[in-house]
């Protein structure tokens, strides 16, 4: 069975910022990844579907890229609520992010019908903007790597 993520930091998202494709709890049509702590690293957990197929017997890699983008400023969001004092289920809003670069690098092609692990490092590079490295696994074997940079989210955003 698959880990599951038990607090995971979209679920605390203000409605209006829960849609995503990638991470939105209320998007029924997309991925709704879900991130979490495990100790000093984040963690993202998802089994792709059949329809995510690039050729038979393979994921496709935008779902790689979606995985890694969603779990880098997840895990962005995680760290300055973390250092704000709270954590997911404290009852406060935690920071939004958005993603101000996106880098992915494919290492083998990754087989369908194996659960995906993202696993992130946090980098604070200015007290709005974050660096996150993710590796993704399916099951131990390392299939992607890639690098976040998230910045919270403008004001503008905001209704």
């Amino acid at each position: 069975m698959a880990e599951k993520i038990e607090h995971a930091i979209q679920d605390e998202y203000a409605e209006d910022f829960a849609w995503c494709y990638g991470c939105g709890r209320l998007n029924q049509e997309g991925h709704q990844f879900r991130t979490g702590w495990q100790g000093e690293e984040t963690v993202t957990v998802y089994t792709p579907k059949p329809e995510h197929t690039a050729i038979p017997g393979f994921v496709y890699g935008g779902l790689i890229a979606s995985l890694v983008d969603c779990h880098g400023t997840g895990s962005a969001s995680l760290a300055l609520h973390r250092k704000n004092g709270f954590a997911p289920g404290s009852g406060e809003a935690p920071p939004r992010f958005v993603t101000a670069s996106l880098h992915v690098d494919y290492k083998k092609p990754t087989p369908q019908g194996k659960t995906l692990k993202a696993v992130g490092r946090i980098e604070e590079i200015h007290p709005k903007k974050f660096k996150i490295l993710v590796d993704v696994f399916a099951e131990e074997e390392l299939v992607a790597t890639g690098e976040v940079q998230a910045v919270v989210m403008p004001a503008s955003f905001a209704k």
